[in-house]
């Protein structure tokens, strides 16, 4: 059990190509912002483009059938998704290990994991999983493919949640911003969850009787509002963070997100009071 555990260590944190990692335009694929807002756009045309031509061709309603590729799709970004949540722990611990030296008058772990010291650089460990968490939210994007082919919709929030995600990783990468190792950590043990859960229904099992995914999510940003307000307060506090103006950026384009998506959860909630008092109605009017 000691061995595995060594060897996993070494090949999520102690591998030469994680522990000289280093984000730059040159030898990082997809690192330029011409490759950033070009695939967003691409994205969003293409997304567009299916749609209409599913309007078009098809009736109103009618399905495209995928077989078993939402199924597969879920279950790879489950491990993807884990293997990236297990990397940066291991990955963080080390470099907390190698640099408390550096920071560890002004910072406890917990603070450093919020608010990176000033004059962090894009390299080493916990960047190179950064950058497989940026990687990975273009696989994500599929997703919405498979709602425009299954469920013939075309959802705004889900566009738009989907290009920022994209979009705020990378400056995660761009700036070395403080937060992101933090971040990525429960949005990964968050996604292991939705998309097990999403492979788990996709093959036949029993459902949760509640909105599992939507209840994920709502957790998942209420989390990152709690982390981020820490952000700010250990910025003046503690004599400042690095890339906190990315961080500012950010914020404002996690605090669009939460306001989409609390619109959708409280309509969703409201939705799902209308068909209870519909049904119990109609239940009292069966029974007259």
């Amino acid at each position: 059990m000691d061995s595995i555990f060594q060897k996993l260590t070494y090949y999520l944190s102690e591998h030469p190509s994680i522990v000289t990692f280093r984000w730059n335009h040159t030898q990082s694929w997809g690192s330029t912002w011409s490759f950033l807002f070009s695939s967003i756009i691409l994205y969003l045309g293409f997304c567009a483009l299916v749609h209409v031509f599913l309007s078009i061709l098809l009736r109103r309603g009618r399905a495209v059938p995928l077989g078993p590729i939402p199924a597969f799709h879920s279950l790879s970004m489950a491990l993807i998704s884990a293997t990236i949540f297990a990397g940066i722990l291991l990955s963080t611990k080390a470099e907390i290990r190698e640099t408390r030296w550096f920071w560890r008058r002004s910072k406890t772990p917990f603070q450093w994991l919020l608010c990176f010291p000033l004059g962090t650089r894009p390299s080493g460990r916990v960047f190179f999983w950064s950058y497989m968490y940026y990687l990975s939210r273009f696989l994500h994007t599929f997703r919405t493919l498979f709602s425009i082919l299954k469920l013939r919709k075309l959802a705004f929030f889900q566009l738009f949640n989907n290009s920022i995600s994209i979009f705020m990783s990378f400056l995660w990468l761009e700036f070395s911003q403080s937060f992101q190792v933090l971040a990525i950590l429960l949005a990964t043990l968050a996604y292991s969850v939705v998309y097990g859960y999403r492979f788990w229904t996709a093959i036949g099992l029993p459902s949760a009787c509640f909105p599992f995914v939507v209840n994920c999510q709502m957790v998942l940003l209420s989390c990152n509002l709690a982390c981020h307000v820490g952000v700010l307060l250990l910025h003046f506090m503690k004599g400042g963070c690095n890339g906190i103006g990315a961080w500012l950026f950010n914020s404002v384009l996690n605090g669009a997100v939460l306001l989409l998506f609390l619109n959708f959860y409280i309509k969703m909630h409201l939705g799902n009071k209308n068909k209870e008092i519909k049904s119990s109605s109609s239940t009292a009017e069966s029974t007259d």
